[in-house]
């Protein structure tokens, strides 16, 4: 099993923070956010964790992976916004480049997680399928900045809509993937079909109606790193559990 972490986007949002530094190397509680993504990875059991991010930062990766074991840096090639892959881009990227046959777990680098997830890939293991991990936003109000998700008795997806206009569920998916490795072709099938190569939960909408995608509850805290603040939100509490 192997793991792909998305961190080839430009954090325009975060300036001047991510002018010259990702934004998945940003330090949160002491330590680059990248570290506390890894750290859940590897206690899923994955062999392999690769990074796929952009010209301009691969330097800033490849610096921060010289220390580590069984990562990889891939450089999509992209210098700017105007001619980036994409998150779904990207993951058809790097299954091209590395010529990647495994079951796969990917994470957006700026998901940040409060408690121990290694049932995730565990379960996906077990269905053999592609799995979403969720969460309940608990603020109907709050999910035009998500996606809605609705689910059967079995925890199957019958319904996904991104960043929904008049939700009326608030159960969301969060940027953490598991796809069995006989369900990668549908990746580069969803490119080819001409669909939008960003945003990672269009791939899920997509997905659910050709093949069973099921859904796993984030246990615990969980932080999308977007703005300054939820940067600072997550460095008080991160800050927080390392000194306890």
């Amino acid at each position: 099993m192997k793991a792909l972490v998305l961190a080839a986007g430009y954090a325009t949002r975060l300036y001047p923070l991510t002018l010259d530094r990702p934004k998945a190397l940003l330090e949160v509680g002491g330590r680059p956010m990248l570290d506390h993504v890894l750290d859940r990875l590897q206690a899923m059991g994955v062999d392999e964790t690769i990074v796929v991010t952009n010209a301009k930062f691969t330097p800033h990766f490849e610096e921060w992976a010289a220390e580590k074991e069984c990562v990889t840096i891939v450089n999509d090639g992209t210098t700017s916004n105007d001619d980036r892959l994409g998150a779904i881009g990207d993951t058809a990227f790097v299954l091209d480049e590395t010529g990647l046959d495994d079951d796969l777990v990917v994470v957006a680098g700026d998901n940040l997680f409060g408690e121990d997830v290694s049932g995730f890939s565990a379960y996906g293991q077990e269905v053999d399928a592609p799995v979403l991990a969720v969460h309940d936003v608990g603020d109907l109000s709050r999910m035009r900045e998500y996606n809605q998700i609705e689910v059967d008795e079995e925890g199957r997806i019958v319904f996904f809509e991104e960043k929904p206009e008049d939700a009326r569920t608030t159960l969301a998916g969060v940027a953490l993937y598991f796809y069995p490795r006989h369900t990668l072709p549908l990746i580069r099938q969803y490119l080819a079909e001409g669909n939008n190569p960003d945003q990672p939960g269009r791939l899920i909408e997509w997905l659910y109606p050709r093949t069973s995608v099921y859904t796993w509850q984030l246990p615990g805290a969980w932080y999308d790193i977007g703005s300054a603040e939820t940067l600072q939100e997550a460095d008080r509490i991160f800050s927080q559990s390392r000194d306890e």
